[in-house]
């Protein structure tokens, strides 16, 4: 049985910084597309980024474009998701997600899902 397990989230001013960890057991993720949403008070689910395990190939919405940075410790089973000039608008529940092969975009494409880590940035 897959788990994700996130950490790192907290509160920050405008302008700062946080690093997100998720932590995958369970398997081996060599095949999977890790993947980073989030969740704002009364929105929907969007997607933020994704890395393939196989070769690396990084994933990012425009508004985080410039801003956000994945990365992935193979030898840790771990995603990173490294946020810079964080705005209020950032402010979200992220949530770590899976899923095998190819990447997605989309929510009702992962079938795996960490709790989720609040974010809450401050103006």
């Amino acid at each position: 049985q897959v788990q994700l397990v996130e950490s790192g989230g907290g509160l920050v001013q405008a302008g700062g910084s946080l690093r997100l960890s998720c932590a995958a057991s369970g398997r081996t993720f060599s095949s999977y597309v890790m993947a980073w949403f989030r969740q704002a008070p009364g929105k929907e689910r969007e997607f933020v980024s994704a890395i393939r395990w196989a070769d690396s190939t990084t994933y990012y919405a425009d508004s985080v474009k410039g801003r956000f940075l994945i990365s992935g410790d193979n030898a840790k089973n771990t995603v990173f998701l490294q946020m810079n000039s964080l705005k209020p608008e950032d402010t979200a529940t992220f949530y770590c997600a899976a899923r095998r092969w190819s990447y997605s975009n989309r929510v009702s494409n992962y079938n795996t899902w960490g709790q989720g880590t609040q974010v809450t940035v401050s103006s």
